[in-house]
């Protein structure tokens, strides 16, 4: 068994700490940082996420269109997509030699620009989003679903995420939080000017556009955690991308674990 592990900016310690738990097992290992080209083919039977969520995000640009499964190991903040803490890497080393995990399948995106231009990534796990510049009046951008006109939306900006993004920069908009599993996708408002525009959920099966009116000048295009400048006056397109994100969960970490141990769903109140 080889596993790749792979981090944003080196770290040697927590690498090591890593690597060592694993070689015990009779694993083999090979560590990869943000900073090292890599082309990934199917030489690795997985890949450690060593980071916070931002780590994990960036390791599906690595992999692209690989099969590889993730596993991601929280030594950042909230970890909301990471499978396990820095104490749970004996019982993480365990679960991988004897193959006692499973993989969920995540929704990933596709955006293009009518321009082609800006560098976008391919591949996208939580959100593509659209903001205008502080300095700026309010961002008028229509909106099509399959080539129907859904509205209109006036406000700071809009986002469209995946069910991993609906509990991500979604979420902070008012946004629902939806399943893996539900084969769906939300649009949610930044800022709308009018109360009436509100979240929508879609199908995950249909191609959204969105058209910047041509006054709004430069907008910000987010994807995941990183930025790109597009023009008023120029097409979005966002689908459904052919190929899938495979992460990795241990026994015990299930999505709905998530929410009640990094959301804090059913605390106590003090």
């Amino acid at each position: 068994m080889k596993i790749a592990l792979y981090t944003r900016k080196p770290n040697p310690e927590a690498s090591a700490f890593l690597a060592g738990r694993l070689q015990n097992r009779g694993i083999e290992t090979q560590v990869i940082s943000g900073s090292e080209p890599c082309v990934f083919g199917e030489q690795y039977d997985a890949l450690i996420s060593i980071g916070g969520d931002g780590t994990l995000l960036s390791s599906v640009h690595l992999l692209g269109n690989s099969t590889i499964p993730v596993l991601g190991v929280n030594f950042g903040h909230l970890g909301f997509l990471t499978s396990a803490d820095r104490e749970d890497v004996e019982q993480l080393a365990d679960c991988l030699k004897n193959g006692d995990y499973n993989v969920e399948t995540r929704t990933l995106l596709r955006v293009e620009t009518s321009s082609g231009t800006g560098n976008v990534p391919e591949f996208v796990l939580n959100e593509i989003y659209l903001h205008r510049p502080l300095e700026n009046a309010l961002m008028r951008v229509r909106v099509y679903v399959d080539g129907q006109y859904l509205a209109n939306y006036i406000g700071d900006g809009l986002i469209v995420a995946t069910p991993t993004g609906s509990t991500a920069y979604s979420l902070s908009c008012g946004g629902p939080i939806l399943t893996p599993d539900s084969g769906s996708l939300v649009i949610t408002p930044i800022g709308a000017h009018t109360l009436t525009l509100r979240p929508i959920v879609l199908s995950d099966k249909v191609k959204i556009s969105l058209l910047p009116d041509d006054t709004c000048g430069e907008l910000t295009l987010g994807t995941d955690s990183s930025s790109h400048t597009v023009k008023g006056g120029e097409e979005i397109s966002i689908c459904r991308h052919i190929h899938s994100l495979r992460l990795i969960r241990l026994p015990g970490h299930n999505f709905f674990s998530a929410l009640r141990h990094k959301l804090l769903w059913g605390a106590k109140s003090q």
